[in-house]
């Protein structure tokens, strides 16, 4: 009888113990995981369960307290949370899909060549449209005029948009459609002219006038293209973006879709600066979902400087007797402030110049009055004034930047600004020291999607041939955990997000991405060169190599 109850006690006890491991679905292990948390510790496994991280640790540790559903070996690879992409143009890299690609052509020819060869795949009563030119990357570093386009395409209209979104060149077609005639002004842009004729440039506001004919895409067309986007972006890491400028039309699309399941990338959704969206946002309040968060606007303070719309403080260097212009006057800005202020609003503004920043930095430090939580952004903080950078902490100003710009405007920023504005310029180092913590984007389809060109660019200060030898402003260079910070946890802070993303922390959700080699430790003439291997969503693979 003795015998008979020791036996059911060691057997109650054995399946006591068996049945006290937690259930969970997914148990990863075999990786190196940074988990980005305070410590930026690593650890080599962890265990997620509906959709969110269980726990992490050593993996037999962990084994032994949960019971997985799927075990995923990492076969040695290296694990990082979804790289954030903290500035983007999500829909307008997905409308670019449908248009023709205009990136990295050579000359004004070779765009009116590429734009005839893939012409005649479109309708051949729509609009030709395209994006991407950068006469900057041309021998000949004028903007160019439509004479051949309007030879090549007298009776349909064409619009072609230059890579930073600032400036458009426009066919004769496009411009009668829009009744714009020479002599033409508006204000926060140009029409360009030449000997009295226009020139087809259109440069900021000046877009409008044509924009606003040019048909929306079908909703099938948009689908399709989103769903090519979403996985472009899927296959570079990237699984929550920051969406910079859109109607409230198309969140309430883009909410549609995301409820259906059809798009699934997490967007942080900025409002344009317009009165209807301001009446959306006090109607509906903040929206909050797993996959859309909108609590915020974009605003635009000036152009760039690519295309000499960005405001400066004193003449551009290369064009004396002209500073650019801000694209709405200050007391509209100042308005919209005291609006968002109101309401607890998130305040994004895009600030290129040195005098595009000291307007928008002083109308904030208005509103902000002094230290505090309310995380207004100023988007580019491309040239800031050497007594201006102080701004930034004094009134916690978030500087949310793009290293590939520097990198991109490198050759000829200094022909723009000159030494001593240069100086100030890209600064990110600087503006990091500011608050302790910088978010880092793109500013796609202005540069590339790829958050490993963003890294090198934030770390390593050169092109992709290595130039400069020695780094561009070397001195504002990130180190490889802020950069890492910068594309993951910093990126969510900017979106008050930094407690449910952004590391790879218990309770967070589970949306990380596995490479082959290590992203902080690979010689820095390999970054340009990682690859994704998979990319988790909720716990869920979104893309596979």
């Amino acid at each position: 009888m003795r015998q008979i109850l020791i036996c059911l006690i060691l057997y109650i006890t054995m399946t006591t113990g068996c049945t006290s491991k937690q259930q969970a679905d997914l148990f990863v292990y075999n990786a190196t995981i940074y988990t980005v948390d305070p410590a930026f510790s690593k650890v080599s496994a962890m265990v997620i369960k509906d959709g969110k991280i269980l726990a992490t640790g050593d993996k037999d540790k962990l084994q032994h307290q949960y019971e997985c559903k799927e075990m995923l070996d990492a076969k040695g690879k290296y694990i990082y949370p979804g790289f954030i992409d903290a500035h983007a143009h999500f829909i307008g890299y997905a409308q670019s899909l449908i248009g023709i690609d205009l990136v990295g052509t050579q000359s004004w020819d070779e765009v009116l060549q590429r734009v005839v060869n893939l012409a005649d795949t479109q309708d051949k009563n729509s609009w030709i449209i395209g994006r991407g030119w950068d006469q900057n990357d041309w021998q000949e570093k004028e903007f160019p005029t439509n004479e051949k386009l309007n030879e090549l395409f007298p009776d349909r209209p064409v619009y072609l948009i230059r890579i930073d979104g600032h400036a458009a060149i426009a066919n004769n077609k496009a411009l009668e459609i829009a009744g714009i005639q020479p002599g033409d002004t508006i204000s926060g842009g140009s029409f360009l002219t030449h000997q009295d004729k226009l020139t087809g440039v259109l440069i900021d506001n000046a877009m409008d006038k044509v924009v606003a004919h040019i048909p929306e895409p079908t909703t099938i067309q948009l689908e399709r293209a989103l769903l090519r986007a979403q996985q472009n972006c899927f296959s570079v890491g990237l699984t929550t973006l920051h969406d910079c400028g859109l109607n409230y039309e198309t969140i309430e699309a883009i909410k549609s879709l995301q409820d259906k399941r059809t798009v699934k990338i997490r967007l942080y959704a900025l409002l344009s600066d317009n009165k209807k969206n301001y009446d959306y946002l006090l109607r509906n309040g903040i929206i909050k979902t797993s996959h859309l968060h909108v609590r915020g606007f974009k605003l635009f303070s000036d152009g760039a400087l690519g295309s000499r719309g960005a405001s400066l403080l004193e003449d551009y260097s290369d064009q004396p007797g002209w500073k650019g212009f801000l694209l709405s006057n200050a007391e509209h800005f100042d308005s919209i402030a005291a609006l968002i202020a109101q309401h607890n609003w998130q305040m994004c503004t895009h600030a290129i110049g040195d005098n595009g920043n000291r307007v928008m930095l002083q109308i904030y430090a208005k509103y902000l009055k002094g230290k505090n939580d309310l995380r207004w952004r100023i988007e580019h903080a491309q040239v800031v004034n050497k007594d201006d950078f102080h701004y930034f902490g004094d009134y916690n100003i978030v500087p949310s930047v793009q290293p590939t710009h520097a990198t991109s405007d490198m050759y000829w920023a200094g022909d723009r600004l000159g030494v001593e504005r240069l100086k100030s310029a890209y600064a990110y180092k600087q503006l990091l020291e500011q608050n302790g913590w910088i978010p880092l984007g793109t500013d796609f389809p202005v540069e590339d999607i790829s958050p490993f060109k963003t890294f090198y660019a934030a770390v390593v200060r050169k092109d992709a041939q290595g130039f400069p030898e020695t780094g561009f402003q070397k001195e504002n260079a990130l180190t490889r955990e802020q950069a890492l910070r910068g594309m993951t946890i910093w990126a969510a802070k900017a979106a008050f997000e930094e407690n449910e993303k952004g590391s790879l922390e218990p309770g967070k959700v589970a949306d990380f991405v596995i490479l082959d080699n290590d992203l902080m430790h690979v010689p820095e003439h390999e970054l340009l060169q990682l690859r994704v291997w998979r990319t988790y969503l909720g716990g869920a693979m979104v893309y596979s190599r």
